[in-house]
């Protein structure tokens, strides 16, 4: 099992998390875990798109530089966006 530390937080926000963490079954310990956890680092995000783009460049089979990809529209964005909505959607219908 990891170390445990402290992380020094004002009253209202301990009480807020522990109490999201109740709702959601766990403790507040696990609650932040699950926090970090999902927060990825920025040399993570640069680690994914960096592999994301190497993905497109193999697939496609054109060497598009870095410089290009950033002037590209937002299109795996918009992916994301267009499947959130769907998912709200469905979720909504199954209610």
């Amino acid at each position: 099992m990891a170390e445990n530390t402290t992380i020094q937080v004002s009253r209202q926000a301990r009480d807020h998390l522990a109490q999201v963490a109740k709702e959601h079954g766990m403790t507040l310990g696990q609650f932040v875990e699950q926090l970090a956890a999902e927060q990825p680092t920025a040399e993570q995000v640069a680690e994914r798109v960096a592999a994301d783009r190497q993905v497109v460049r193999d697939v496609i089979g054109l060497d598009i530089s870095d410089a290009e990809f950033d002037r590209a529209p937002d299109v795996l964005g918009n992916i994301y966006k267009i499947a959130a909505e769907k998912v709200r959607r469905a979720r909504g219908a199954a209610t």
